[in-house]
């Protein structure tokens, strides 16, 4: 034992005593013997750094990126063209942090950021509040849940299956903790069921769920599910792909009373999964009860403009038993990249942006179900995402066209066993007319090629 070794022992030895600790073990003697961890973590060698990064280098190379090939891949995450200007932004050292910023007179760059954010958010969904972000699109779904529980008490929710799956296990894990039952409303012809809904709904139902557009792609009549979840006194939650509502009537104009989603889209890239932001807005009567913080403006003792945090409801911050959320530090530099995404774009970009999508998401579906061996999944209007249904297995006409450097969309089975040949594909504006010749000539191709194979194998 080295005597480095020995002295830091004493020292534990010593600083156990002073709390009147035998052992380091006494310090966790309040967990449970059943849940204690009582062996040597299984861990290699370390590596000189040199090594470290060549293995790392040989696995990042197993990974095919967006870049690698033609990706029709979506569900919840999309490859948005991402412009020089937001790395330039966003690398800027006073930016680099989004830790709370609890001193007003050295963070109003940090605060105005926030701001300028909120009411981008704000105008994009129709609500006249919007935090200043959170983590991602699932925690936001489950914020929001459980701020309809404290607005009405009620613990029954109901969920559209149009939800994104990840949404609606988020919905699942926090509702044991939460008090709160969550019932999955089925989908009809791609879009939610509002005769389902409407037999299902209470007045015990605290919150009806949605999705706009679904994930199906579909786009949903939120305007009618939320006049039959109103008659029960329900609050409505929608949770939106924020490109889209560059096209679609804002959602707090239809009487939704949150809207939460998913910020990759938004000046975000891929990789790999994250991290992005969340974002939520509501009414204003919901204000107090908002997970997350709030930049608000406001005048300093000479009259100049300035910003404050005006509200955080973190169990930190006020009585714990009266908090609303335990977000701490929010994703402010992801929410950054989107604020300056959306001024970048500026309104009519938006707009434009979206009738892009809508064209060329149009143009594909009808090249696509032209094709033998392909069907619609549903008719419904869609914006930038729909589903097909192949006559053969998925997951093999998959790995056909991957290998030709084209990712052809989602299988939908693996979420949805309703549909075990369903195929989700998306667009986007880095796939332009050339893309969508491809995918159609290799999709083609693909199925003639499985259809075949396992002609072979049956004879």
């Amino acid at each position: 034992m080295s005597s480095y070794t020995a002295a830091t022992e004493q020292d534990i030895v010593e600083m156990l005593a002073k709390i009147g600790c035998d052992s380091i073990e006494d310090l966790f003697a309040a967990i449970p013997e059943g849940v204690r961890f009582d062996s040597r973590l299984d861990l290699p060698e370390g590596k000189p750094e040199q090594e470290v990064y060549a293995e790392l280098k040989e696995l990042s190379a197993r990974n095919t990126s967006a870049d690698d090939e033609v990706t029709f891949l979506g569900a919840g995450m999309y490859d948005h063209y991402v412009p020089s200007l937001i790395d330039a932004l966003t690398s800027r050292a006073e930016f680099l942090t989004p830790y709370t910023p609890y001193q007003p007179e050295v963070s109003q760059g940090g605060l105005q950021v926030m701001f300028e954010y909120q009411t981008a958010i704000s105008e994009l969904t129709g609500l006249p509040v919007s935090n200043a972000s959170l983590y991602e699109g699932p925690s936001a779904v489950g914020s929001a849940a459980y701020l309809a529980k404290l607005v009405n008490g009620r613990s029954r929710h109901l969920v559209s299956r149009g939800v994104h799956p990840h949404s609606r296990a988020t919905l699942e894990t926090l509702a044991v903790g939460n008090g709160t039952t969550v019932e999955e409303i089925p989908l009809k012809d791609g879009v939610t069921d509002i005769e389902a809904l409407q037999a299902m709904l209470g007045d015990d139902v605290g919150a009806v769920i949605l999705q706009q557009p679904n994930f199906l792609g579909s786009v949903e009549d939120i305007e009618q599910l939320t006049a039959a979840a109103k008659e029960h006194g329900a609050l409505v939650i929608a949770s939106c792909d924020p490109i889209p509502l560059g096209i679609l009537q804002p959602p707090g104009e239809q009487g939704v009373d949150v809207v939460v989603g998913e910020g990759q889209t938004l000046g975000n890239r891929l990789d790999y999964g994250g991290p992005s932001f969340g974002f939520f807005a509501a009414a204003q009567e919901h204000i107090r009860k908002m997970p997350g913080r709030i930049a608000g403006e406001t005048t300093d003792a000479d009259g100049r403009r300035g910003w404050v945090l005006t509200l955080q409801t973190r169990e930190q911050h006020i009585r714990r038993e009266k908090a609303t959320s335990n977000i701490c530090t929010a994703q402010a530099l992801n929410a950054l990249a989107g604020v300056v995404y959306l001024a970048w774009l500026g309104r009519r970009g938006l707009v434009e942006l979206g009738e892009l999508l809508v064209r060329r998401t149009d143009f594909a579906r009808s090249q696509l179900l032209a094709l033998d061996g392909v069907t619609a999944l549903h008719e419904q209007p869609v914006v930038r995402e729909f589903a097909i249904q192949l006559d053969v297995p998925v997951a093999a006409v998959i790995e056909r066209c991957q290998a030709e450097g084209v990712n052809p969309g989602f299988e939908l089975g693996r979420e949805y066993p309703e549909y075990p040949n369903g195929l989700l594909i998306a667009l986007t504006e880095r796939r332009g007319r050339a893309d969508i010749d491809l995918l159609v000539e290799v999709l083609s191709s693909a199925i003639t090629a499985e259809r075949a194979s396992r002609t072979a194998v049956a004879a």
